[in-house]
C-alpha cells in the first residue's frame, strides 16, 4: 500500500457519466476513495464523505470514488445511496495494484501538488474526522465534523479485502475477466424415486421448518434465478453465525421452498445483505435466549408490484408476498446460517415471528416521511430494513381525542419495554394505526415531535426502586425527570431509540408497540438495503 509523502500515481479511468477522470495536478486537495459494491463498511462511509464533498465543494477539494466492480452495480450503488461525488470505475483493477490498498474503503488523502498526507482504511470516525480536518486545513476551509458520536453508527468498523487481493478460483476461466465475483458452491442436486413423498424427505432431511416446503425443483429455482442478473454461484453473504455461503443460487432453493413468487428474489438478495451486515449483528440475534426475531419492513414502490400488505392484518397471514418473504429469510437463517431451535438458537420462550415476520409500511395512510426515506434513500427508492424486535404489544386507545393523549398510552406500553424497571440500552419501535395518525395530523404534529414527546414521557417512577431486581443495579446511569409531576427516570438514552412506522388498517384505533434486542454496538442495530428491481 502507498505510504504518506509518497507521490501518489497519475491514471485515467472512465466515470460513470461517461468522461474520462484524469488524475493530475489537481491544485486542491483530494480524496482518492476505493470501495467495493457489496462491503457494508463502504457503504457506512460514503455518506460521511458525501458530507465532507458537499460541505468543501468542488472548487476547494475533490472527493473521488474508485469502484472496485463493473459499472452496472456500481451505478446502481451510486443512485441508490446516492453518492454525491464523481465516481470512476477501476474495473480491470490495475488502479488499485497501484495503490495496493489492503481492504475496502481505503482513502488516500492528497495535497494540492498530489503528495500522499494522510490515508485511512475501514470505517472510524476518528479518523474520519481527522481526515476531515486535514483536508479542510489544505483547502484552506473552516473545519467542521462530519461524524458525530451518537449518531446511530458504530465508533468503529473493519472493511473487506480489496478485490485486487482476492485470489482467483483455479481453473475458472470467467475468474481473471469476473475477480470481483465471490463465488460458491453450487447447489446439490438429488433425485428421489417415485416411491419416496418429497414433503416428507425435506422434512427429514433437515431443511424445513415444521410445516412443509415446496420442493425446490431444478425447474422452480431456475424460474427464480431468471429474475436476477447475478451468476447462481455468487456468494451474497456468509449467514452467521455457521457463516454458510448464500449464494444467489441457495437463496432461490429457499424462496422456492417458502413458497416465494420467483420476482421475490429481487427483494431477497438485498434482504440478505442486510442480515449479513455486522451492524445487524444475526450472530448474536440468533443465538439470544430472548425473544427476538428479525423483522422485515417493506418499503417504496416495491410494495404496490409485489404485492406487500401494509394495511388491515398487516402482522398476521394477509398475503403471500409477506408470509414468503419472511419465510423464506428465517429458512436462509436456519438452513445456511444453522441457527436451529434448541441447537444454537436457545431462545427462552421463542416469537411466533420466526416463522414469519415481515410487513410493510402503510406509506399512503402516513402523514410523514416513511422509514426508508428517514433512513436516507429517496421516496421513490425501494428497501428493506431489519430490525431485531419482540412480538407486536397492542395499544387501544377509542376514547382520545387529543393526539396527547393517545402518545400518553403509548408511553405507558414503552415503559415495559425488554422489563418494566431496566432503562437505557434497549430500543422500541412505534407502529401506529392509520386512525391514530389522522388525530396526531391534527394536532399538526411531526415524526420528530411525536418522537420526542414519547422520549420525554417514557418512564419510570423512581419509587419503583426502593427493592432489587433487575435495572435497579444500572440506577447511577439513568437520566431523571419529572413526568406528570412525578420523579422518574427516563426509559430510553435518548429519542432517536424510538423508531416509528405507520401501518395496519384504517378501521380501529390500535396501535402497537415492540421492543428490541440489546441496542446499540454491541448489541443490534436497525440497517436498510436498497432494493433494485430490474427495467423490463
Amino acid at each position: 500500500m502507498l505510504e504518506i509523502n509518497e507521490q501518489a500515481p497519475e491514471f485515467s479511468l472512465p466515470a460513470l457519466d461517461g468522461t474520462l477522470w484524469r488524475l493530475e495536478s489537481q491544485g486542491r486537495p483530494t480524496l482518492l476513495v476505493f470501495f467495493e459494491t457489496d462491503c457494508p463498511t463502504c457503504r457506512l462511509t460514503i455518506p460521511y464523505l458525501n458530507r465532507l464533498a458537499r460541505e468543501l465543494g468542488e472548487a476547494r477539494a475533490s472527493v473521488v470514488g474508485i469502484s472496485q466492480d463493473g459499472e452496472r452495480p456500481t451505478r446502481e450503488m451510486a443512485e441508490q445511496l446516492p453518492i454525491m461525488f464523481p465516481v470512476v470505475c477501476d474495473r480491470d483493477l490495475k488502479v488499485s495494484r497501484l495503490y495496493d490498498p489492503l481492504a475496502v474503503p481505503t482513502i488516500f488523502l492528497l495535497d494540492r501538488k498530489g503528495k500522499i498526507i494522510h490515508t485511512q482504511t475501514g470505517f472510524d470516525k476518528d479518523e474520519l474526522n481527522l481526515m476531515a480536518e486535514l483536508c479542510c486545513e489544505e483547502a484552506g476551509a473552516g473545519r467542521f465534523v462530519i461524524a458525530h458520536p451518537h449518531d446511530g453508527a458504530p465508533q468503529s468498523k473493519p472493511g473487506c479485502t480489496s478485490r485486487h487481493l482476492e485470489p482467483a478460483m483455479e481453473g475458472d476461466p470467467a475468474a481473471v475477466a469476473d475477480l470481483y465475483v465471490k463465488r460458491g458452491a453450487r447447489a446439490s442436486r438429488i433425485e428421489l424415486p417415485d416411491s419416496i413423498d418429497p414433503y416428507d424427505y425435506l422434512m427429514q432431511a433437515g431443511v424445513s421448518d415444521p410445516l412443509p416446503v415446496i420442493p425446490p425443483t431444478v425447474e422452480r429455482v431456475r424460474r427464480c434465478l431468471e429474475r436476477t442478473p447475478l451468476p447462481p454461484e455468487e456468494v451474497i453473504g456468509l449467514i452467521p453465525p455457521n457463516y454458510g455461503a448464500a449464494t444467489v443460487e441457495k437463496i432461490a432453493a429457499n424462496a422456492v421452498m417458502a413458497g416465494c413468487r420467483p420476482e421475490l428474489i429481487e427483494v431477497l438478495i438485498p434482504l440478505v445483505r442486510a442480515a449479513c451486515d455486522e451492524r445487524f449483528n444475526m450472530h448474536g440475534v440468533q443465538a439470544t435466549t430472548h425473544f427476538a426475531a428479525p423483522l422485515v419492513i417493506v418499503n417504496g414502490p416495491v410494495r404496490a408490484s409485489m404485492g406487500f400488505a401494509c394495511a388491515s392484518n398487516v402482522f398476521s397471514n394477509v398475503t403471500r408476498a409477506n408470509s414468503t418473504v419472511g419465510r423464506a429469510l428465517q429458512l436462509i437463517l436456519t438452513n445456511l446460517g444453522g441457527a436451529r431451535p434448541g441447537e444454537i438458537d436457545m431462545s427462552t420462550l421463542g416469537n411466533p415471528g420466526k416463522f414469519s415476520y415481515c410487513i410493510a409500511e402503510n406509506e399512503e395512510e402516513s402523514a410523514w416521511e416513511p422509514l426508508h426515506v428517514e433512513r436516507g434513500f429517496e421516496p421513490d427508492c425501494s428497501a428493506v430494513t431489519l430490525w431485531a424486535a419482540e412480538p407486536p404489544h397492542g395499544v387501544s386507545e377509542h376514547n382520545a381525542r387529543e393526539g396527547r393523549q393517545i402518545l400518553r398510552a403509548i408511553s405507558r406500553a414503552l415503559a415495559t419495554v425488554w422489563s418494566y424497571r431496566l432503562c437505557i440500552g434497549v430500543e422500541a419501535m412505534v407502529v401506529l394505526c392509520p386512525e391514530h395518525v389522522k388525530t396526531l395530523r391534527r394536532d399538526r404534529m411531526t415524526k420528530q415531535q411525536v418522537r420526542e414527546w414519547l422520549f420525554e414521557n417514557t418512564g419510570i417512577p423512581v419509587k419503583e426502586y426502593t427493592c432489587e431486581g433487575e435495572g435497579t443495579q444500572y440506577v447511577k446511569f439513568y437520566k431523571e425527570a419529572v413526568i406528570d409531576g412525578e420523579p422518574c427516570y427516563l426509559k430510553f438514552q435518548d429519542a432517536s431509540a424510538i423508531k416509528i412506522i405507520v401501518a395496519g388498517g384504517t378501521a380501529g384505533k390500535f396501535s402497537a408497540v415492540l421492543g428490541s434486542w440489546a441496542a446499540g454496538p454491541r448489541g443490534s442495530q436497525m440497517v436498510t438495503y436498497p432494493v433494485s428491481v430490474p427495467r423490463p
